[in-house]
């Protein structure tokens, strides 16, 4: 089986009766420990990915983006012009494919797909032939953002942004769990029929830079996620900033979080976190209530209001 499979990979010429098995040319590149690890890793992608209808079909497709669940990877390739005997079995060694390739990182606490020229830039560098210092594995830039943070000025790539407003935390933090939970499993999916790409302040900039690409997303994204829970100050300083700018704004609060009096003139929706029995069979209707509240923010800006657009609509005059 190890024979006839790395012959359906390309890796080896000649079958398991054959008096002879060879490397293909880019079977002995992807396994030559001499190479730069670039060239290796470039080789097994081809033979991988590229080289497998259905795969490279995958990859194609969801490079870039969250992985949804199996089910949908299933429907999709069940609505493509390939046919797949065992779709199971073509989904499941897809991920075990793109995970052994690095490509499959966890970003924003969900099962994100990179590029493999993401990868190899990420690379360390070694023999000259390295691009940039490898980013903590932990901590990738999303390529989405890397293009939206490339293309600032066109207001096109604004009007497809979403700047999630969120308590981040440190690394392991109950915070940037929270804030993971959210951003992957409600956020990002509900606002995925909107078209729009949700950027957090983690995922944006280099060190020093922060605090002005912040201000800059503030302005200019097409909308604002803003998540109050824990109350962190951060938050209500850029609500406040967006309020003052009169941009839609939809927030969102989890059930053990006492909401303001500053900010509770506005709608908040708000999430029941209390225990995971409670949490996952109500999912599917969070994603619902944030898409259409998200709806209603950009059709409207003004239905949603803000305590800025209802007691002081001259503010920013």
């Amino acid at each position: 089986m190890m024979i006839t499979n790395s012959g359906k990979y390309g890796i080896t010429t000649g079958s398991y009766a054959a008096d002879f098995i060879e490397l293909t040319e880019k079977g002995a590149v992807a396994v030559n420990s001499t190479l730069p690890k670039a060239d290796r890793d470039q080789a097994a992608f081809e033979l991988a990915i590229e080289g497998i209808a259905p795969f490279k079909l995958l990859y194609e497709h969801y490079k870039s983006k969250r992985l949804p669940e199996r089910e949908i990877i299933k429907d999709f390739l069940r609505d493509s012009s390939i046919a797949v005997p065992d779709l199971d079995e073509c989904v499941d060694t897809f991920i075990v494919n793109v995970k052994d390739l690095g490509l499959l990182r966890t970003i924003g606490g969900a099962e994100t797909l990179v590029s493999i020229e993401q990868a190899l830039e990420e690379l360390p560098k070694t023999d000259g032939t390295a691009s940039i210092s490898r980013k903590t594995a932990s901590q990738p830039t999303p390529p989405i953002v890397k293009k939206i943070a490339d293309e600032l000025s066109t207001v096109s790539d604004w009007q497809k942004v979403c700047f999630y407003i969120t308590p981040i935390g440190s690394e392991d933090s109950v915070e940037r769990k929270h804030s993971d939970l959210f951003m992957s499993s409600l956020v990002q999916p509900a606002l995925e029929e909107l078209g729009l790409t949700v950027v957090r302040a983690d995922q944006i900039g280099e060190p020093g830079m922060i605090t002005t690409q912040v201000l800059e997303y503030l302005k200019r994204s097409r909308l604002a996620i803003a998540d109050l829970s824990y109350l962190n100050p951060n938050v209500f300083y850029e609500v406040a900033l967006r309020h003052a700018l009169r941009l839609p704004v939809v927030q969102i609060i989890r059930k053990a979080d006492r909401l303001p009096f500053d900010v509770n003139q506005s709608r908040t929706l708000v999430f029941d976190t209390s225990d995971i029995y409670s949490l996952v069979p109500k999912l599917q209707t969070y994603r619902a209530e944030i898409a259409n509240q998200a709806r209603k923010a950009l059709d409207d800006p003004e239905s949603v209001g803000n305590p800025v657009s209802v007691f002081y609509p001259d503010f920013y005059r």
